[in-house]
């Protein structure tokens, strides 16, 4: 069996190291079941509930490629000690109209990079709150919070330590399971 993962990366930036750690995961990928594509969040008007009665083409889209994963990997920053806006952003547009949650039961994972010592710690909780109250089923264990120096990750996503790759090829065989348990699970 093999399943499509939808990326959602929540840094914008075009040389963002979040966006290093999902070409590291999609490197790392290539020796599962596991085919990572991210899901573009950048050209997404501000959610408001106006929109609910006359979606726009870009949340229409974002809402047809969820539907089209298997699962979803949220590789996030930490913006004052929470997820950047753009990914709330993205994640309001998916659940919403009301009764049309493109998250429910559609298992996830939550992964991040900082220069800091606790990585995205704090932005990754509150992540999971939110994906908890969109119906989305997370892995829990192993969490991973990866400390970020310069020359960890190449720009083309080559994770240089030979430990950290190790832990974060180890997070995405767990993650692998998981889907595979919740997918069955739902069938």
């Amino acid at each position: 069996m093999s399943y499509q993962v939808g990326v959602f990366i929540g840094s914008l930036s075009t040389v963002s190291i979040n966006r290093r750690l999902a070409k590291a995961l999609q490197r790392l990928s290539a020796g599962t079941s596991l085919t990572l594509e991210e899901i573009p969040i950048g050209n997404l008007p501000l959610y408001n509930h106006d929109y609910d009665a006359d979606y726009p083409a870009e949340g229409l889209a974002l809402k047809e490629a969820i539907a089209a994963v298997d699962a979803l990997i949220f590789v996030t920053p930490e913006f004052n000690r929470s997820v950047p806006g753009a990914l709330k952003n993205a994640i309001d547009w998916g659940s919403r109209p009301w009764g049309q949650n493109s998250f429910a039961y559609k298992p996830s994972a939550v992964i991040g990079a900082s220069p800091g010592k606790i990585g995205t710690a704090v932005a990754q909780q509150h992540l999971r709150s939110i994906l908890s109250f969109v119906n989305s089923p997370e892995l829990a264990q192993p969490e991973a919070y990866i400390q970020f120096t310069e020359g960890l990750i190449t720009a083309d996503g080559e994770i240089t330590d030979q430990g950290t790759a190790a832990f974060v090829a180890d997070w995405l065989q767990k993650f692998e399971m998981f889907v595979g348990k919740v997918t069955n699970a739902h069938r």
